[in-house]
């Protein structure tokens, strides 16, 4: 069954001729490095630790180095920033189970790594595809949907309130309801942060809403997309040629 992602609906809101080089032409993007390998490697000890599982530092430090290794042959290593983020790491784990603790207090984990491959309402031929990091239920009931995020400091309050970071959390709100048959209003969205440079407070959740309106405002954005992946439509946003962090495609052959 086709299928669209929320990493994929980013890469089409960035830019669709992006998209289509990535996407469809299957021409190499963004493959990763050294943030992205210690971002897999935290996340794999969350993992662990939201299922009561002993973890230790070597752990961390062997998924670290396994995931430095997996990196493309021509990436070349800073061996400096990998031994800081060893130290940031360990840092960061032991802060992990009491963040937890503290922000939803008693909490039962319903599921770890949940898939997701959703009926699109409007497109008969097309899923949503995901992977939610974390559901837990608390006391009162409530159902939580949150996704862990290694940063460096922390997220500036234009960063926490980018829609496009947002609407991950809202999709997946949406089509967990729809797989579980679960009213949305029982369900709440967070972010947790995982800060490699901080001082302190290195594991911060907060939540982020995601209400009726801005569900569906995410799904006509993603209805959009789907619209124009499949007419073909691959229109250029100049603004993300060097914007931000800029288009690695930009000025070569394959976007002149």
């Amino acid at each position: 069954m086709p299928h669209i992602s929320y990493s994929e609906l980013k890469d089409w809101s960035f830019c669709p001729f992006y998209h289509k080089l990535t996407r469809v032409d299957g021409i190499d993007g963004f493959t990763g490095n050294e943030y992205t390998a210690f971002g897999s490697a935290i996340h794999s000890v969350c993992e662990k630790k939201l299922l009561q599982e002993e973890v230790s530092d070597d752990f961390f430090i062997n998924e670290l180095k396994a995931n430095i290794s997996s990196l493309d042959d021509d990436h070349e290593v800073n061996k400096k920033l990998v031994l800081d983020m060893i130290g940031q790491g360990k840092k960061i784990i032991p802060e992990i189970q009491e963040a937890l603790d503290e922000y939803f207090e008693n909490y039962e984990v319903l599921a770890v790594e949940m898939p997701l491959m959703e009926k699109i309402e409007s497109e008969e031929d097309y899923n949503f595809k995901g992977f939610i990091d974390a559901v837990v239920k608390t006391d009162d009931n409530k159902i939580h949907i949150f996704d862990w995020k290694t940063c460096s400091w922390g997220w500036d309050r234009k960063k926490r309130s980018d829609k496009m970071v947002t609407y991950q959390l809202t999709l997946y709100k949406h089509y967990f309801c729809q797989k579980m048959n679960i009213d949305p209003n029982d369900v709440e969205t967070h972010f947790a942060l995982l800060k490699r440079t901080a001082k302190r407070n290195r594991v911060e959740f907060f939540r982020v809403t995601s209400g009726a309106r801005k569900t569906q405002n995410a799904l006509k954005l993603l209805n959009t997309a789907l619209y124009n992946i499949k007419n073909q439509r691959y229109i250029k946003n100049r603004l993300s040629c060097t914007g931000g962090y800029g288009c690695k495609f930009y000025r070569t052959k394959h976007c002149p």
